[in-house]
Order: structure tokens, then sequence, then C-alpha cells
């Protein structure tokens, strides 16, 4: 009988912020895929309102990860975001009056954000 490998891995979640997920997007291109700590430097940096939204997001699942494994001891060096996705919430949906009694639409986006921190696994540290 062969024991699995444990693999540590955490998840977070923030719905309805309410931010255009086209600009989330962008902030989320910047940090996919770096290790935390590199990520949230710059996220701290960095000159959009969404990354405060993102950061947020990301120092939340690193929590969730001590959490789950209490037992362990994480450094932010060796955590990495394995994915990071923007999706598209609920959308407000307004009227701005306009000239000659016409209205024109406005769009109130909403976004949510899905955040999964792991472990650097050691054959990744070979490759590199």
């Amino acid at each position: 009988m062969e024991t699995a490998a444990v693999t540590f891995e955490a998840r977070a979640v923030q719905r309805y912020i309410r931010r255009a997920p086209r600009k989330l997007r962008l902030v989320a291109d910047a940090v996919r895929r770096m290790n935390v700590e590199e990520a949230l430097n710059t996220l701290k940096f960095m000159n959009k309102a969404g990354s405060v939204d993102v950061s947020k997001v990301i120092r939340s699942a690193v929590g969730n990860l001590r959490d789950k494994f209490e037992d362990e001891t994480f450094d932010e060096n060796e955590l990495v975001i394995k994915t990071l996705m923007v999706d598209e919430g609920p959308t407000l949906k307004r009227i701005q009056p306009a000239p000659q009694g016409r209205a024109h639409p406005i769009r109130k986006r909403m976004s949510h954000i899905t955040v999964v921190i792991a472990k650097k696994e050691e054959s990744e540290n070979d490759e590199e």
C-alpha cells in the first residue's frame, strides 16, 4: 500500500469585488506564477487600484495554508502562486439620462478573484 504524497496547497476566494474584471486581470497577469514574497512586493509598488484587492486575496491564501497545515512552517520564498483567476461577477445595470429623452446604459461590473498557493516542489528547484 503506497502513501500519497502530501501537496501543500490552499486557496482563497474573494467574491463580489466592485471593480471591473478587465482592470483586475491586468494586475493578475503581472504576478501570476511568481513566488509569494516577490508578488506582494510587486503589488505594493504597482500603480493600479486593483493591486490592493489582489494582494489581500494572496495574503488570505497564505494564511489559509498556514491554518490548514499547522505543524509545518512556511517561508514566503518557498510558496508559489499556482493559479490566479479573475472571473466576472454580476453586473449592476443603471441608466444615465441623456438629451432629448434618451437613456444611456451604465454597467457597474463586479469581479471574483480566486488564488491557489502551493509550496515549491523540490523537482521545480532542480529545473530552475
